[in-house]
């Protein structure tokens, strides 16, 4: 089976930050859950902008579905940012709109769903929500798309913990097992047994990708634990 991601001596350089990404070589396949995992400043954020098109690398090539990121893969991949970005002036019912007028595998009825599980009104303007709320509204967004390649950035960090479960049953639950999820942060013994796989990225260089399982067997440890002691933490 072909991979759903091929990444191939990937380099992005800023001025004054040389390597922000160094000569990255990965493959990401079909129907995985894999932790993209490494401390403040290794490129997680610099990789996950360049897969979504809003970098350009300055060297390397990353291929979706074969296609160069672009107009192309926006409507395979979707983008859950760290920061939130959706514009506070509209209601959470107003956003459904629009992405059900944006995006053709948009499910609105999936969406409406995971509000009323949360007890989140779609009557509610974005501006009156808490932080978590409305990290908690833009992730759902992001899942009731049904798309090949989900790409989430920190989706539990503004959240409380009491919500947490239910977010990591939601990511589960709302995508096509056909895809494949990358998920970045911190928190890793609070995802690590809902991964497959995971990726060690240390100064824009991948420096372990191997399945949850294999960590677990080889080393005798857990993922988080496993991490701490190669990072030092």
């Amino acid at each position: 089976m072909e991979p759903l991601v091929q990444i191939q001596d990937l380099t992005k350089n800023y001025s004054g930050h040389p390597g922000a990404v160094s000569n990255l070589t990965l493959e990401l396949s079909k129907g995985k859950i894999i932790g993209l995992l490494g401390p403040n400043g290794s490129g997680k954020t610099t990789l996950i902008k360049m897969l979504n098109g809003l970098l350009v690398p300055t060297s390397g090539k990353i291929l979706i579905n074969g296609k160069n990121p672009g107009i192309e893969t926006k409507a395979m991949v979707s983008y859950l940012p760290e920061r939130t970005y959706l514009q506070q002036h509209l209601s959470v019912g107003e956003i459904i709109d629009f992405f059900t007028d944006f995006y053709a595998d948009f499910k609105p009825d999936v969406a409406y769903g995971m509000l009323q599980n949360l007890g989140i009104n779609p009557k509610d303007k974005l501006k009156t929500l808490s932080k978590g709320t409305k990290e908690k509204v833009q992730l759902i967004l992001v899942m009731s798309r049904q798309a090949d390649l989900y790409i989430l950035d920190e989706p539990i960090a503004g959240v409380d913990p009491a919500a947490r479960d239910y977010i990591l049953r939601t990511i589960i639950n709302n995508y096509n097992e056909n895809a494949t999820i990358l998920l970045s942060t911190h928190l890793i013994s609070d995802i690590e047994n809902v991964l497959d796989e995971v990726i060690f990225i240390k100064n824009g260089s991948a420096i372990l990708h191997t399945s949850v399982d294999s960590i677990r067997e080889e080393q005798g440890k857990s993922v988080d634990t496993y991490f701490r002691e190669v990072f030092a933490c």
